[in-house]
């Protein structure tokens, strides 16, 4: 999402309107510097962790898993120690010892990253179920949700909840509110099969309820629609390019958004994000994303020429990035088959393992085998640039909603 870029927030704020965006986008207005907190022991990366701690450490033991890699105790440990105690978690936590209040900006995207990354570890079900008990008593009334409990519904936090519902043993079809899922919310972000943008997603709405094209968003819808988590599916090749046609269920909203993102993957081989007053520049985050996408709707035949991009690119990119660009790499690898530990000549995995506690013993060699899957629920979307301008929205969340319905699984 171009949150997972620079930001779906700066997206979303342009197409809202100024009457949307926070006080702080005004006027050129900015936050006071402040002195950045010490980088927790048991975190990977050297940056920051205000806006993206959880996000990238989830992003981070996702991809270790993925790969075969056994997580350090400590950076397990520093993830489940970011969670309040009714299930929730915010982007970072500097005091976990100190209980959540209601200044706490505990959001729907941090909660649902942390849910899959533990779920897929397996071993932290009490964690877990808290996590998605507060995820769906903050669901909104169109069956989605948005960054922070109380404002409205976007592609990007519908899917990457529908991401950790699946890892948790949940059906997003069962997870309603006045009769609305999540995949109920997900068809009213997508834009008919016409023009220029025919299959894209919105993430919202703008002012006038008009639905605008965001690629970012789009990568993240196709995987909400087809169940999947933060890294993607297993699937059969389609045998056939992604073709729009009337987006009467989720599979072929899923389809349609492949189709629009094949174009400037099988023509550029990247998609580009251009910030105010700076030229286009080629997004590697959305790219990544793009590519897990289509390799998920079985048309990964269409992004061979944006992963060719990526392995010329990535690394450099993720060397300047952190280490949740190195994880969303990892992913994008091995969403298409590929090897992590060969692309184009680098070792991704080792170079993610040095960006934090030194790893545990590789995992046994099938489990390197089984690559990314629809059960577990990884999918890629690194929210790398953007977390500041989330934050910001925070500041304006809203009351949480009420607890939906759900039904859980046999």
């Amino acid at each position: 999402m171009n949150v997972r870029r620079a930001a779906a927030v700066l997206a979303a704020a342009a197409v809202l309107g100024a009457g949307t965006a926070p006080a702080a986008f005004a006027d050129d207005a900015t936050p006071s510097p402040s002195a950045p907190p010490e980088i927790p022991a048991g975190l990977h990366g050297a940056t920051d962790p205000t806006y993206d701690g959880v996000w990238r450490q989830s992003l981070t033991l996702l991809a270790q898993d993925t790969a075969g890699v056994t997580p350090s105790d400590r950076a397990v440990g520093w993830l489940t120690g970011q969670q309040c105690a009714d299930g929730s978690f915010a982007a970072f936590r500097p005091d976990p010892s100190a209980a959540c209040d209601s200044k706490t900006m505990v959001d729907s995207n941090s909660t649902a990253a942390a849910v899959q990354a533990l779920a897929a570890l397996g071993g932290h079900d009490a964690a877990v179920g808290k996590a998605v008990d507060w995820l769906v008593s903050v669901q909104n009334e169109d069956g989605g949700w948005g960054y922070n409990p109380g404002t409205p519904s976007d592609a990007n936090s519908t899917s990457v909840v529908i991401g950790a519902l699946v890892a948790a043993g949940e059906e997003p079809a069962e997870t309603v509110k006045d009769g609305k899922s999540p995949l109920d919310a997900l068809l009213t972000f997508a834009l008919p099969c016409k023009g220029k943008d025919a299959g894209a997603f919105a993430y919202q709405p703008d002012r006038s309820g008009k639905l605008l094209a965001n690629a970012d968003a789009t990568a993240a819808a196709v995987l909400g629609s087809l169940g999947s988590g933060l890294g993607g599916r297993k699937a059969e090749p389609a045998g056939a390019a992604a073709q729009c046609a009337e987006a009467r269920t989720p599979e072929q909203a899923a389809e349609n958004g492949a189709a629009y993102l094949a174009g400037p993957l099988t023509e550029d081989g990247h998609l580009t994000s251009a910030m105010p007053g700076a030229d286009p520049q080629p997004d590697l985050g959305n790219t990544a994303d793009a590519v897990v996408a289509l390799a998920s709707a079985g048309h990964a035949d269409q992004a061979e020429k944006a992963v060719a991009h990526l392995r010329d690119n990535g690394v450099a990119w993720a060397k300047q990035t952190g280490p949740a660009a190195y994880a969303q790499l990892i992913l994008t690898v091995r969403a298409v088959g590929a090897d992590p530990r060969d692309f184009g000549g680098q070792d991704l995995v080792e170079q993610l393992n040095a960006t934090g506690p030194a790893p545990k013993a590789g995992k046994p060699a099938e489990a390197e085998e089984q690559g990314t899957s629809e059960d577990r629920g990884v999918s890629p979307a690194v929210w790398w640039a953007g977390g500041a301008a989330l934050v910001v929205i925070a500041a304006v969340a809203a009351l949480p909603a009420v607890r939906a319905s759900r039904k859980r699984r046999p």
